[in-house]
């Protein structure tokens, strides 16, 4: 009897802190929070989005939007953990920069977010920037703080010593020489050696990447920017020594004429901390300070097209052909959809229409545009699509590759290329030519021209008929209203 109450007691302990465990679980649950910056703010202060996430790990996030007024400037993380009465709870966060432009009233649309997979919806606000405020950098450093001063009435002289750093601002490109139309990619970034010893921050980032884009940023080309708004760290090996590089720029350009495309040296300010030449207990072992790290000036030879009738409108790059028709058996008369779309690598924006050659076998209207732009691995890569409606109006075997084809120029092959249909179609009924003449005949009012009496007449006889005619009237109309005027009075 004593056993069986021991064994009802351990399963009542079992169910209770099972209970109790799922009871932890549902209070604790993942819990997503949204929050926006304040209302106002001054054109130098930043205005934030940021994201908590409780009781989770923040595993990925996309979605934060673009705000006009204002330029994204990176991406900041925090995490922190609390213990209150003995329950573990634990926060991530991830918060969004953004730079105003100018001054001004901006409105924060309505916008959702991804997190963790779970979108999150804000109702966004209104938010006001306005002049710039003086700022002062705070002196106080907790870090700094050595309790036994005070308490023994003297301040030590801490000597701090500059340490060597292994790190470097470049401006990488991709190719040096590149045609007119040929894109190519550069990028900015900071280098950091694993041999590195020196403590080093990025400061005010997104301020000094707004002024250095506008300075390397060239007039002659058109951009594909790459848009990165987030500077993580990525290992590369260079010279056979690794180190840890943090983009901070990257675009494809595309020159627009044979000139020279320039980048000029641009500078990027960071924290450097100095360490403690006899390093305390209590006392800070660090002391910040800046050092400003400078890139080197690049220049790209861009050469002119070959000769070429089309020179001045082909697109440049590596380019290959994926065509679609509605049915390949038509009707005289019946419409048919051609799609013809071309996909590969370069400026994918400047492609223009392909040939359509004017024949009476085939009525092509102007075709609906889509297209597509992918931005990765240091590549613009895409499609872009021409969907055509055709009217056949000749019965026969037609090989579309005769009617519609686009010219281009491949870099690597150095040679002008011409994508062309490989569709043949079969076309049964009767000729529309006939039809198409009978529609375009003006009729038999025009054919009297050529039998009509072309002597010029007198106008005068004309102008006297039509003045007898207008008194006339005149007349009949002054003698109607005086009837009407007697009759009401009688």
């Amino acid at each position: 009897m004593y056993r069986m109450e021991t064994k009802n007691d351990m399963k009542r302990l079992i169910i209770a802190i099972l209970l109790f465990i799922g009871i932890q679980n549902i209070s604790f649950a993942q819990e997503i929070n949204v929050k926006l910056g304040p209302n106002e703010i001054a054109l130098n202060q930043y205005w934030t989005i940021t994201v908590d996430v409780q009781n989770d790990r923040l595993r990925e996030y996309d979605g934060f939007p673009e705000i006009p007024g204002f330029e994204k400037s990176g991406i900041s993380s925090s995490s922190s953990m609390n213990i209150i009465n003995g329950q573990v709870t634990s926060t991530q966060s991830v918060i969004q920069n953004y730079v105003p432009t100018r001054e001004g009233v901006f409105t924060v649309s309505p916008f959702t977010l991804v997190i963790n997979g779970n979108e999150v919806r804000s109702q966004g606000k209104t938010v006001r920037v306005g002049p710039a405020r003086e700022q002062q950098r705070q002196q106080y450093d907790p870090f700094n703080y050595d309790p036994f001063e005070d308490f023994f009435g003297n301040k030590r002289n801490t000597e701090y010593l500059e340490v060597a750093d292994d790190a470097f601002l470049a401006l990488s490109i991709d190719k040096d020489e590149v045609y007119v139309g040929e894109g190519f990619t550069a990028t900015l970034a900071f280098y950091v050696s694993d041999q590195n010893r020196a403590r080093l921050s990025f400061y005010e980032t997104g301020k000094q990447v707004a002024e250095i884009i506008k300075q390397i940023r060239p007039k002659n080309c058109w951009e594909e920017n790459f848009n990165i708004d987030k500077i993580d760290g990525e290992r590369v090996t260079i010279n056979n020594k690794m180190h840890t590089r943090y983009k901070i720029f990257q675009a494809t350009f595309y020159p627009l004429n044979d000139e020279p495309v320039e980048f000029p040296s641009v500078d990027l300010k960071m924290i450097k901390y100095k360490e403690a030449k006899n390093p305390s207990f209590f006392s800070s072992n660090r002391q910040e300070d800046f050092k400003t790290y400078a890139s080197k000036a690049k220049t790209v030879k861009v050469n002119p097209l070959p000769p070429h009738p089309l020179r001045e409108g082909v697109a440049v790059g590596k380019y290959s052909l994926k065509e679609d028709i509605s049915g390949k058996e038509l009707k005289t008369g019946e419409s048919f959809n051609y799609d013809f779309t071309i996909l590969g690598e370069g400026n994918i924006s400047a492609i223009r229409n392909p040939s359509i050659k004017n024949s009476n076998n085939f009525d092509f209207y102007s075709p609906n545009t889509q297209q597509r732009i992918r931005r990765s691995n240091e590549r613009v890569r895409g499609s872009k699509s021409f969907s055509y409606y055709a009217i056949p109006n000749e019965p026969g075997e037609f090989n579309l590759g005769d009617y519609v084809n686009w010219i281009y120029f491949d870099p690597d092959l150095k040679v002008y290329d011409t994508l062309k249909s490989e569709i043949s179609v079969n076309v049964t009924g009767e000729s529309k030519r006939n039809e198409f003449i009978s529609s375009t005949d003006l009729g038999s009012f025009y054919d009297l021209i050529d039998i009509e009496d072309n002597t010029i007449q007198n106008g005068d006889r004309d102008f006297l008929l039509k003045l007898v005619t207008n008194i006339i009237l005149a007349v009949i109309l002054v003698l109607t209203l005086i009837i009407i005027f007697k009759k009401n009075n009688s």
